[in-house]
């Protein structure tokens, strides 16, 4: 006895909810690239009223308040601060630099990143601050 099937190949595909899924997958990760910035490193900034927000950089240097430095989050030490800016410099063409020191970091310290960036040809400095309200 031979049974007949009605399972027939499916001669279209509706690609309507790929398009959606892929749509929600490309919001998700633009929106979510934007907090990518943010370092790993704990500080606690000073705050400001007045501050705006900060054009993403490479170029990220944290103090600590025991006075640790860290390029992105890789700890370094003083000496080394002008030769990973000159080669992040060098290789990503950028010419802003993002300081991002503890509240109780004495501004002498500050000071020397700066200079030191300002040899290079690091013409850019904006030091990170946190809104008080």
């Amino acid at each position: 006895m031979k049974f007949e099937t009605s399972n027939k190949p499916l001669s279209i595909f509706s690609f309507s909810s790929l398009t959606d899924i892929v749509m929600l997958l490309l919001i998700f990760f633009l929106l979510t690239s934007q907090f990518v910035i943010q370092t790993g490193v704990k500080v606690r900034l000073p705050g400001a009223e007045n501050n705006e927000q900060t054009s993403p950089s490479r170029l990220i240097i944290s103090i600590t308040e025991d006075n640790r430095f860290y390029f992105g989050n890789t700890e370094i030490g003083m000496d080394e601060i002008g030769i990973r800016l000159s080669q992040a410099a060098a290789s990503e063409n950028e010419k802003a630099l993002i300081i991002r020191a503890d509240k109780s970091v004495k501004i002498d310290i500050v000071i020397k990143i700066i200079d030191t960036a300002k040899g290079l040809g690091i013409d850019k400095f904006t030091i990170e601050t946190e809104k008080v309200e």
